[in-house]
């Protein structure tokens, strides 16, 4: 668990605060106890905590591409991060790190936005492109690394948690009274409101590109069950099930640091 914020003025004049992002990581300390980084040049501003999983000596964030164009702060694991690399190394991007993190800033240069249809993972995470002046938040498939934000019309903060939104002044927190009555129904807040109005979750399987102040969020993926079964019998079926719960076992493996299982009692686990 990692932890991310920063904060986008939409006015090419305005500046943001250093001690905001830093004030803003603060909240989020107890996510990222190994390591803190900060990119604030003009108009944008990144925040990072670090849990160090994979190359704990190289993985310090916010991390650039080869020039410095491109920057990315990421919470979460990329778990085919290792054919990527090789894919982009072979087109003759250079790499500095051994990180997950890395390949995210060299598939942007590659694919774009687009980017999000490579990744196999747990993530969440928000680069900015200096060039382009854009800036593209983007969480997992579903929704398993939580990224709220606040748009306004003169900036767009975002955070892991929403405490780190709150430590901007300009953020004036007001209950949305209607969404605590779904919360005392559900127990839970649904779809992509919260308590607080104004400050919102990026929704699973989505990703955001703020450019110019406007704000697009387009939806990359979706759960679809195809009405057919092929060839398929009970015991192919039976087969293709425990090859992919081998293979994402192995996958999730990857890593620098001793893995640990967590096997609850309830029906699913077990």
């Amino acid at each position: 668990m990692c932890g991310i914020c920063g904060k986008l003025e939409f006015s090419q004049g305005a500046k943001v605060s250093p001690s905001l992002i830093k004030s803003m990581a603060d909240t989020i300390a107890h996510r990222g106890p190994d390591d803190e980084g900060f990119y604030v040049s003009g108009q944008i501003g990144l925040g990072f905590r670090r849990l160090s999983i994979i190359d704990l000596g190289g993985g310090h964030q916010p991390l650039s591409n080869e020039d410095g164009s491109v920057w990315v702060i990421f919470n979460g694991e990329i778990y085919n991060y290792k054919e990527l690399r090789e894919g982009l190394l072979e087109k003759g991007h250079i790499f500095k790190t051994n990180t997950d993190t890395e390949v995210l800033v060299h598939l942007y240069e590659e694919f774009g936005e687009h980017l999000v249809q490579q990744l196999r993972g747990m993530f969440a995470f928000a680069l900015w492109d200096e060039k382009n002046k854009s800036l593209m938040l983007a969480r997992d498939r579903v929704g398993i690394k939580p990224l709220y934000y606040q748009l306004s019309l003169e900036s767009l903060v975002f955070a892991s948690e929403i405490k780190a939104i709150l430590a901007d002044p300009a953020v004036q927190p007001e209950i949305d009274t209607a969404v605590i009555d779904r919360f005392f129904s559900f127990y839970y807040v649904p779809g992509e409101e919260t308590l607080l109005k104004g400050i919102r979750k990026l929704a699973p399987g989505h990703y955001m590109v703020v450019k110019q102040g406007q704000a697009q969020i387009r939806q990359y993926w979706d759960l679809h069950f195809p009405d057919q079964t092929g060839d398929r019998n009970l015991k192919t079926a039976e087969e293709e099930l425990l090859n992919l719960l081998d293979e994402t076992v192995r996958l999730h493996m990857i890593s620098d640091v001793p893995v640990g299982f967590l096997l609850s009692g309830g029906v699913d686990s077990t």
